[in-house]
């Protein structure tokens, strides 16, 4: 252990004189404040009246209750580091070394750590770990914002009773992402009043934040060659574009303008916090490094965000500690953390308390002269480091059940900038809601902008819903593997003469559908990677007369297909438009444009009024762009009608096929809203248990009543009544016995049948296969060949030997029952 804590003094926003200042004003204003009833802030100043839980001390191991010689050896050092500390630095705060515990024992902090191996993927990763833990945990405020707890709690404490202060939070994240691989330290410091309260209401929903988007390059991109044809000029506008720009910049400028003015707004609107600067928080340090760590950042647990370590959110930095050192900060925090630096190993600006073969040596003692002349050409012995002893906290144990469950009470609240996030457990709600958020126009949150709901485990699929309260517009997205393929769904109700615009994964469709737009007068689909090269096609209905009811069947007037480019086929031979002009009987056909065109060809067909009426010129208007190309023969525009009018059928099956299709995924989505289920996966033991019983509540319902309705429809007099003849008055003896042969009566129907026994059926069944062998050979015997008869005797052979198995095996059973009977 070191001799003395040496290096420059330091100069915290805490310390001299306007340090003292700072603490002569707020002993001033507690004292007043505590005149009027101790209400300092609104949150701020919450003691914990609540009695914690106590603990059994028969529960826990002695580690918790007592001090091993090595822990009393580390306590007795850590107080030694604490006087020394004091008497050099006497302006700073006192370190956080020997907080009790949940017993009331001292314990260094470093000993409270304690790797925590997790087998689950999901806190894998430094994301997982601190969402999780800012999820499962209940912040409880410290006694005295500006300063130290005198109480850490036990990890395992902290995850049983899911509660805790920031040091707590920071001690189990640690702990998780030390086990996970990170090179990570509890922080104790100062932060900023709304990073130690857990106030977000100045902050952003993340999930409101514009996500960045990374263009995906294709993997077969060619290159630039150095000579290569330049491409044409883009006959673009400057005088446009410089309008454009001049748009864009006054645009720009208006919007820093609103957000300066607002920023100033809300800074006239909370006043200055007295306490900035000595409000007490801990947090997470994360060290390049491990793990593919490039750069180091911070964590604060409370919210599970990450930080750069010169965010100006933290004011300044007491110590760190890990499971195996603990090190003392020695520089200036005058600007906060922004300018400090992390490398443990520099003697001038951090102070390790002790030496050991995990941490670089970083101030050997001095050698006298003596020592020099002894070891002239002798090695010298390095000294022996004192080992971190191991932590006094049992295994942390995190089920599956807390990882799923993860919020207390099964739900939790955070409040944003014109935002509220609402999170729950799953299967927590009988919907499957597991997060809602709810943005706002006002900064009060008064006026509901949107509301985008998540659900998971839903049996139909669905994954979000959104809805603009502005237009009453639901927007629906769903998950693979629900009925025709939907993907997402957006409507205003669900009726089947309002707008829908649906989009369908293509690939799990027979007809690679991928969106789908009806409104009251047309439908538009869209379509990928067709066999037929179909694009799209686009229907127009005739507008309904008003005295026509909603619900007949609309009449086609025009219906237009588009096809992409075939290039096994020319230009001229490829059809590009379809047009279907159903009203006026008439049928028109563009095709592809050739290279170097600006017009294609084109075709137009008068439909004839009968299918036997005779092909004629006037029936057909045509027209080539090469006048040096063969013109359409008669036969050729004959058959090419007959091919569209056969087609045009086609269209129209497949255009009632789809009306038909949405009013079936608009009835399906009104039962499954009106029933909602919810999928249970078969290795959740927990909840197909209980399914299992209340299926047997049912079935034993059910039986109950069958048995009510047989008992209904008998007549329970029939029995005595036989025996007493046609008399119309029954005897004592026999009015006492009906009861009992009732009762006896139904007890022997309620007992369940005995079950089949499994050999006897074998057997039966070895011996019917076996007769029917024979007696196919008794049939076929003067048709089969050697090997066939070879075949048949191994076949008695082995059926023989099999049922004479069967019968000794039944023998067995039958002695067996026996004994048991005697």
């Amino acid at each position: 252990m070191r001799q003395e804590l040496q290096g420059p003094e330091l100069v915290f926003p805490h310390s001299s004189e306007e340090g003292e200042e700072k603490k002569e004003g707020e002993e001033k204003e507690d004292g007043e404040e505590k005149k009027e009833g101790e209400e300092v802030e609104e949150g701020e100043r919450t003691v914990l009246s609540e009695q914690k839980p106590k603990l059994d001390q028969a529960e826990c191991p002695v580690s918790y209750s007592e001090n091993s010689a090595e822990e009393k050896l580390l306590v007795s050092m850590a107080e030694d580091l604490h006087a020394r500390y004091s008497s050099q630095y006497p302006d700073r705060k006192p370190l956080l070394l020997c907080p009790v515990n949940e017993f009331g024992v001292k314990k260094f902090v470093c000993t409270t750590l304690r790797r925590i191996p997790i087998p689950y993927r999901e806190l894998y990763a430094w994301q997982g770990c601190a969402s999780f833990i800012s999820d499962f945990l209940t912040l409880e405020l410290l006694e005295c914002p500006s300063e130290i707890p005198k109480q850490l709690y036990s990890p395992t404490w902290v995850v049983r009773n899911q509660t805790g202060t920031c040091f707590d939070y920071a001690t189990l994240l640690c702990s998780l992402l030390l086990g996970a691989g990170y090179n990570a330290y509890c922080v104790s410091g100062y932060a900023v009043k709304e990073m130690c309260l857990l106030d977000l209401s100045n902050q952003e929903c993340p999930l409101l934040k514009p996500q960045d988007t990374v263009e995906e390059t294709p993997s077969e991109q060619k290159k630039k060659l150095k000579y290569m044809v330049k491409p044409p000029r883009e006959l673009k506008s400057t005088f446009k574009q410089r309008q454009e720009e001049k748009k864009l910049q006054e645009h720009h400028a208006m919007l820093a303008k609103q957000q300066e003015a607002e920023r100033l707004k809300e800074e006239q609107e909370h006043s200055p916090d007295p306490l900035w600067g000595l409000r007490v928080h801990s947090w997470v340090l994360v060290l390049a490094g491990k793990r593919d760590i490039s750069e180091s950042f911070f964590i604060d647990p409370l919210s599970g965000q990450s930080y750069p370590t010169s965010s100006a959110c933290f004011l300044g930095i007491e110590s760190v500690w890990n499971h195996e050192n603990y090190w003392v900060n020695i520089q200036d925090c005058r600007s906060g953390c922004t300018e400090m630096t992390y490398d443990l190993r520099d003697v001038l600006k951090w102070e390790c308390m002790m030496l050991s073969s995990s941490s670089s040596p970083l101030d050997l003692p001095d050698e006298t002269e003596e020592e020099n002349e002894e070891q002239n050409d002798e090695e010298t012995e390095e000294p022996k480091g004192y080992e971190m002893p191991q932590s006094w906290v049992t295994q942390i144990h995190i089920s599956e059940e807390d990882l799923e469950s993860r919020f207390p009470g099964g739900s939790k609240v955070i409040c944003y900038k014109n935002a509220k996030l609402e999170k729950f457990s799953p299967y927590f709600l009988k919907d499957g809601l597991v997060r809602r958020l709810s943005s706002y126009d006002d900064p009060e949150c008064t006026q509901v902008n949107t509301v985008n709901e998540w659900y998971a485990n839903r049996h139909d699929e669905l994954q979000e819903r959104e809805l603009k309260k502005a237009t009453n517009v639901i927007t629906e997205r769903f998950s693979p593997g629900r009925s025709f393929g939907l993907k997402t769904h957006r409507y205003m109700t669900l009726g089947p003469e309002i707008e829908h615009v649906m989009e369908f994964y293509s690939k799990a469709r027979h007809d690679n559908l991928f969106s789908r737009v009806q409104t009251a007068t047309e439908m538009t689909e869209t379509f990928q990677d067709r066999s037929d090269f179909l694009d799209c096609w686009h229907v127009i209905y005739e507008p309904l007369e008003p005295a026509q009811n909603l619900g007949v069947e609309r009449r086609i007037q025009k219906v237009v297909a588009k096809f992409h480019r075939d290039r096994s086929k020319p230009a001229s031979q490829d059809r590009a438009e379809l047009v279907f002009q159903i009203s006026q009987n008439r049928i028109e056909i563009t095709y592809h444009l050739e290279y170097n065109s600006i017009i294609p060809d084109f075709i137009i067909f008068e439909k004839p009024s009968n299918i036997d009426d005779p092909f004629s010129d006037k029936m057909v208007s045509s027209f080539k762009v090469d006048p040096l190309a063969e013109p359409f023969t008669n036969m050729d525009l004959y058959q090419t009608l007959m091919a569209l009018m056969k087609e045009e059928k086609k269209f129209l099956i497949s255009i009632k096929d789809s009306e038909d299709e949405v009013r079936s995924i608009l009835e399906v989505r009104e039962q499954e809203e009106s029933a909602i289920m919810l999928k249970i996966s078969m290795y959740d033991m927990a909840r197909n248990e209980k399914a299992r019983q209340e299926k047997e509540k049912l079935k034993d319902l059910a039986r109950e009543t069958q048995l009510k309705e047989e008992y209904e429809d008998v007549d329970i007099l029939t029995p005595v009544s036989s025996r007493q003849g046609d008399s119309e008055c029954l005897s004592v003896h026999s009015h006492a016995d009906w009861p009992n042969n009732q009762k006896q009566r139904l007890m022997d129907k309620r007992k369940p049948k005995p079950k089949p026994n499994p050999i006897t059926a074998r057997l039966q069944k070895e011996t019917r296969e076996l007769l029917k062998k024979q007696q196919w050979y008794q049939m076929n015997k003067s048709n089969l060949t050697k090997q066939d008869e070879e075949e048949y005797l191994t076949y008695c052979s082995e059926a023989k030997f099999r049922i004479k198995l069967l019968k000794l095996r039944l023998d067995c059973a039958a002695d067996g029952a026996d004994l048991v009977g005697q």
